[in-house]
């Protein structure tokens, strides 16, 4: 049970990150200084700076938040799944779970909004990067633990979290460029990615018949 004092923190934290996020999308990062952020939610700067380390971990704060919720939902799933099922699974299953930890700060469109300015800022989308690496680690960690395995002497764990993140930034990709940024439009088409994966990976991408790849007697 949270008290009054911690509440009350949460409270302000959650207030400075919505304002954020809110002058961000509206009229863009660079324009938007420290200052006015805690002036929309009448502190001061130096109060800002008690939650935040500058504008950059306030503009990604709300991504955190999502990851953090999605590696708990990881280790949260029965131990008979395969590591990729689990994955794919924490990510579909949980995704209105993750949605109300978005929607505890701001609507869901307004955070698909900031993900599109994270896209477009280079200092953003440097920071973004990194810290998904950083997220990388965690989440092969946690699927180490699951099956048992040394992540440092067996690099399944790793090669799993690193296909998988490439598929989940295909799907980002594809989905804030888009027209559909309704939450369940961006959830089918994040399970269509995902249901793609083995395909991708596994099957034969020429169809028969069109003539591609079809080898002469000097390519055989």
């Amino acid at each position: 049970m949270h008290t009054l004092r911690e509440r009350k923190k949460q409270r302000t934290r959650d207030a400075l990150l919505r304002a954020a996020v809110e002058l961000f999308t509206s009229q863009g990062y660079d324009r938007t200084t420290v200052d006015e952020i805690a002036d929309a939610v009448d502190v001061s700067q130096r109060t800002f700076f008690r939650y935040f380390a500058g504008k950059d971990e306030a503009a990604l704060g709300l991504v955190e938040m999502t990851v953090a919720r999605f590696v708990e939902a990881v280790r949260a799933r029965p131990p008979q799944e395969a590591p990729l099922e689990a994955l794919r699974r924490a990510v579909v299953d949980g995704w209105y779970s993750v949605n109300e930890v978005v929607e505890s700060v701001v609507p869901v469109e307004l955070y698909l909004r900031m993900y599109r300015v994270i896209e477009e800022t280079p200092v953003l989308l440097a920071a973004h990067l990194r810290r998904s690496a950083e997220a990388e680690e965690d989440l092969a960690r946690v699927i180490a633990e699951r099956e048992g395995l040394d992540v440092d002497a067996d690099p399944r764990p790793r090669l799993a979290v690193a296909v998988f993140s490439g598929v989940m930034r295909a799907a980002e990709r594809q989905w804030s460029t888009g027209e559909d940024v309704g939450p369940e439009g961006i959830r089918l088409l994040t399970a269509r990615c995902l249901d793609g994966l083995g395909p991708a990976l596994l099957g034969d991408w020429r169809e028969p018949g069109t003539g591609r790849g079809v080898r002469g007697p000097a390519q055989a």
